[in-house]
């Protein structure tokens, strides 16, 4: 039997497609057909990579009994959350209203005018652990709707109105103290085991940032213990490079398998900027860092790459061992035989210490995750790394959804860019401007941005906020660092485009745009990503720099006011808000985002100065690079010159290093440019804080109206970046 999912755009939905349930996809076609046949309608909401989705489509739906049981009291629809994050945000809300929890899959019953009466998660083939079989479930309901249906349209008009009250945003005239923000956070933090919370544990890369926004040392302690507790954990793929969706245990050792897109491209960055804050002399803490972004940029491009440059959604938990049997994990887990049979003896035993495989295992089955310890010799680890993955790739491989979601790939290309300047790879910066002529080509379409697509196709699922404010930031990203004006009129196309779909009376957004929901979603806490409305802040943040329009700015000062009340309650759970403000008190100080506008005869993106801007920068600086005389960023390079290089020697003195040439380890200077400084080789990629280092490039750094004289050398740089005037 194939039903009304075989034409979906979604890989979750068309594993669906063969089910003996009758699925409609979301629309009001279903909730029509509900109304003509007098019934209600069951929400079944889940994702691909979700092993509790996998594991109730299995038990319940493929089960023709219980199939028929559903087709003849609901009209079943089959929503991917990952394809409608509106759909699944409001019936989240009512879920969590009702039963105190989310998950997925999640189950929802509703009227056939979309108000919610019944709502759980799992439900189990027979009852067990204080739940009812699903069968039981469907079979009670949809009795109550045909013997009491008074009382269930009037629970669910109920429900509705007391969501209303929840979801109101909490209100605040003032910003609140940040250091009192601050002193929250840390007192959820977890001092044996790093990171935030306990079990389960997230990754919260939001909450690293706002961490590192400062400096202060006691925060930056924060960020890096949590950074190195995650890398080190069996939570990173050891092997392969990437991180798995969240941590079962406090202690980072058992992960919930699933990879994510959306989790690597935001640790990516939040790894990269994590290795700038910390200082030279931490060697092999900055190591570590360094390790886990060249591995999530390597699994991306190995692994999650498509045809068209754009990257897939995510990989499954779940992968069938050599039985053909799925298990959740089973891909990434080892024991002491296992390693001895892929590295030989002293290998294995090697192995075995550094990555915690234990006889009796940390994980299940007698098998371990891998979790590094120590300080392994850097080329024996990448050497028995390789061939512990290469041995791997003979394993059935989890299943990936090849589904392209808007947002995701945004904030990835965000982060390649952000990688690229970092450490010098130009390559990163090819994948970032792939992803985005996808997003352009593909997802921008008559109708506007569209949030998904598969194989080059979109879907008809217009984005929602938080896909407009992840693109336009992509889109002025590369405009900023590639010096191509065409990517600003693109972002601004989309940010625009969001502005009125989006748009709230009191200066906030909407997380979508006006529909058939019950309830509009609108949510400023962040989850695994930031909120529509952050999203949205920092694309106008950066557009308002960019294309010199105060009006940007001010209508992101107007949307971050509608967090305050959020924030304050709640700092954890709101850290892209948090690092506004923060950036916002350094403002406040005199620290206020600047602009730096590198010029170079070249206009190349990896130049020397730029990739100091991006290395040294405050927060929320941002960064322009460009050829004498570029045009489309509004006043940006009037009259804004390279300055000859014998001037610039001239001007620096005796004893300075000139002619920087980018390679591929980071900043190397040539033998005539040593001029007598006595820099290591090891050490060429970096600049001692008193140094004077001339650039190849002048840099301009302004903050708002005031700017400081051309920058020439690393050590005026700085200085310009982070005078407080």
């Amino acid at each position: 039997m194939t039903n009304r999912l075989s034409t979906a755009t979604s890989p979750y939905l068309l594993q669906h497609a063969n089910n003996p349930v009758d699925w409609w996809p979301w629309g009001e076609e279903a909730f029509a057909e509900a109304r003509r046949r007098d019934v209600p309608v069951l929400v079944s909401v889940g994702y691909s990579a979700c092993h509790w989705c996998h594991v109730m489509a299995h038990e319940s739906f493929e089960d023709a009994d219980v199939a028929a049981l559903v087709n003849a009291f609901f009209v079943p629809i089959k929503v991917d959350r990952e394809e409608r994050p509106d759909v699944d945000a409001v019936h989240m809300r009512a879920t969590q209203a009702l039963t105190g929890h989310g998950g997925w899959p999640m189950t929802v019953f509703v009227t056939p005018e979309g108000e919610p009466f019944f709502a759980g998660t799992y439900y189990p083939p027979e009852p067990a652990h204080g739940l009812p079989s699903f069968r039981q479930l469907v079979t009670a309901l949809g009795e109550a709707w045909r013997d009491r249906r008074d009382e269930v349209t009037a629970s669910a008009s109920a429900i509705v109105a007391q969501l209303e009250q929840i979801n109101a945003l909490p209100p605040a005239d003032t910003p609140p103290p940040v250091w009192d923000l601050l002193d929250a956070v840390g007192a959820d933090f977890d001092v044996m085991h790093g990171g935030f919370g306990g079990a389960p544990k997230f990754p919260m890369p939001l909450l690293v940032d706002a961490l590192l926004v400062k400096g202060e040392p006691g925060l930056l302690d924060l960020a890096q213990r949590s950074l190195e507790a995650m890398a080190r954990g069996g939570i990173h793929d050891q092997v392969g490079g990437g991180f798995h969706r969240y941590a079962v245990d406090a202690a980072w050792v058992v992960p919930h398998f699933e990879k994510m897109l959306y989790d690597n491209a935001l640790l990516l960055g939040t790894y990269a900027r994590g290795w700038r804050r910390t200082p030279q002399h931490e060697a092999p803490l900055r190591g570590l860092f360094e390790r886990v972004v060249r591995g999530i940029v390597g699994w991306l491009e190995r692994e999650m790459l498509l045809e068209g440059g754009a990257f897939a959604a995510s990989l499954d938990a779940d992968s069938a061992d050599i039985r053909g049997m799925a298990h959740e994990g089973i891909y990434y887990a080892w024991n002491p035989e296992l390693l001895a049979d892929a590295l030989g003896e002293e290998d294995a035993a090697w192995a075995a210490e550094v990555f915690h495989v234990t006889a009796g295992g940390t994980f299940e089955h007698g098998l371990s995750t891998l979790q590094l310890r120590g300080a392994p010799d850097a080329d024996r680890l990448a050497t028995v790394a390789e061939r512990l993955a290469e041995v791997r790739r003979s394993r059935f491989a989890p299943p990936r959804d090849d589904k392209v979601v808007a947002a995701w790939n945004g904030w990835l290309v965000d982060s390649l860019v952000t990688g690229a300047l970092v450490f010098g790879e130009r390559r990163w910066l090819e994948l970032a401007r792939g992803a985005a002529e996808y997003l352009w080509s593909v997802h921008h379409t008559d109708a506007g941005l569209v949030r998904t697509s598969l194989a080059g196709e979109p879907s008809p699922t217009v984005g929602v906020a938080e896909d407009h404010g992840a693109v336009a930031l992509a889109f002025g990203r590369l405009a900023g660092v590639l010096g191509e004006s065409v990517w600003l009129d693109r972002a601004v196309t989309v940010l625009e485009e969001a502005l009125e779909l989006f748009g709230a009376d009191d200066g906030g957004f909407h997380d979508a745009a006006a529909g058939e929901l019950f309830s509009r979603p609108r949510d400023v806490t962040d989850n695994p990503t930031p909120s529509g409305t952050m999203a949205l802040v920092a694309a106008l943040r950066l557009l308002g720099e960019l294309a010199a329009r105060p009006d940007l700015l001010a209508r992101a000062d107007a949307a971050v006011a509608t967090t305050w009340g959020t924030v304050a309650a709640a700092p954890r759970f709101a850290p892209a808000a948090l690092t506004d403000l923060l950036i916002a008190d350094e403002a406040r100080q005199g620290l206020r985002p600047a602009v730096a506008v590198v010029v170079d005869a070249d206009g190349d993106p990896l130049s020397d100065a730029a990739r100091a801007v991006a290395r040294m920068a405050p927060a929320g600086t941002v960064l322009l690079v460009g050829r004498p005389g570029t045009t489309g960023f509004a006043h940006h390079f009037d009259g804004r010159v390279v300055r000859p290089a014998a001037e610039v020697a001239a001007d620096a003195g005796p004893g300075t290093l000139t002619h920087a040439t980018v390679r591929a380890g980071g900043l190397v200077v040539t033998e005539a440019g040593l001029a007598g400084a006595g820099r290591d080789e090891a050490d060429r990629d970096e600049y001692g804080e008193h140094e004077i280092v001339a650039l190849g490039q002048t840099t301009y750094v302004c903050r708002g109206e005031v700017c400081f004289a051309p920058a020439t050398t690393v050590q005026d740089l700085r200085a310009a970046l982070w005078s407080r005037a």
